[in-house]
């Protein structure tokens, strides 16, 4: 893992061959996955053990985060994997679970827990915001600023945060990013993982100012589908039927067992940069991860700003300077 920075506009020119079933050994790395128990993250979780990283599962549940570990052993027998209780609803919580990791560094994180709703009424977590922004965006944010500590110890640390195509067709609303005015389930969740996305770039900024060691990629996964998932019994089932009816759409979209790659790269690939945003080859769909355009929102400095701003007072953290 290397933290050294490049212009995001980079050509993938530059990026050396990257072969997603040949993974380089990360034996000594530390690496924290938050909802690392289910979906993507499970199979973030999965790849990486297989390189001989020490994965770290947060997870709200310890009976689901023990049956990952379980399938995650399955498949790689000597896996170094353990869990971390993790509510990122829960803000007052963060910092006491960060202090219970157990690790005197953190090599890599990847930001993958998420909350998506797809029907009203709107609701809030136990702090009173708005439960996707709250949990996907502002959760990862205030986990980011206790972290920081453990990702400054290691040598070339890297916060991966895993954003979503469904942000790509929206906008925020400054002056509504808790949706009192308009909610609208799936807009909700899009803009969420859009804040998501913000943060990741606008850290990455922050931390070069800092001069820090730390580097923070973005990455989505594009269309991911259960059905076209591989099982993990009991953590992932799939039937017959559902592959079945799955597999004309497997020519557009994938599984999250390749959704969950550009994040593996973003932790491993030593060509990959912070401030870059990776994602899958064919229309941002699927395939092997890539090194991806910036998004022209994304590239809007003045909006990241603003919404690191309101992040700070709304999760009640203050960053500071971001330390190397």
């Amino acid at each position: 893992m290397s933290s050294s920075s490049s212009s995001p506009s980079s050509s993938s020119s530059s990026v050396p061959p990257w072969n997603v079933h040949r993974l380089p050994r990360a034996d000594d790395s530390v690496v924290l996955v938050t909802g690392g128990n289910a979906g993507i993250g499970y199979f973030v979780a999965e790849q990486l053990s297989a390189t001989g990283a020490t994965v770290i599962l947060g997870s709200r549940s310890p009976e689901k985060a023990e049956a990952a570990m379980a399938a995650i052993r399955e498949r790689v027998p000597d896996a170094r994997v353990r869990a971390l209780r993790l509510d990122l609803a829960d803000l007052s919580s963060l910092r006491s679970a960060v202090d219970s990791l157990g690790s005197a560094r953190l090599d890599a994180v990847v930001h993958n827990a998420g909350v998506a709703l797809d029907d009203p009424p709107r609701q809030e977590t136990g702090d009173g915001h708005e439960l996707m922004f709250g949990t996907n965006h502002l959760g990862h944010f205030a986990l980011t600023r206790w972290l920081m500590p453990l990702l400054s110890a290691a040598p070339a640390a890297r916060v991966v945060t895993v954003g979503s195509f469904a942000a790509k067709s929206e906008r925020l609303d400054l002056d509504d990013l808790e949706s009192h005015q308009d909610y609208r389930p799936k807009r909700t969740y899009g803009r969420s993982k859009l804040a998501q996305m913000y943060f990741g770039l606008e850290l990455d900024r922050r931390l070069r100012a800092a001069g820090s060691s730390v580097a923070s990629v973005v990455v989505h996964p594009g269309g991911a589908l259960d059905s076209l998932t591989p099982p993990r019994p009991p953590v992932h089932v799939r039937t017959t039927a559902a592959r079945l009816r799955a597999t004309p759409a497997a020519l557009l979209v994938q599984g999250k067992h390749a959704g969950a790659r550009p994040a593996v790269r973003a932790v491993l690939d030593p060509a990959v940069r912070g401030g870059q945003l990776w994602g899958p080859r064919v229309f941002g769909l699927r395939g092997r991860p890539r090194l991806e355009p910036m998004w022209s929102q994304l590239a809007d400095t003045a909006v990241a700003e603003r919404l690191w701003d309101a992040s700070c007072e709304l999760a009640d953290v203050d960053f500071g300077v971001v330390r190397g």
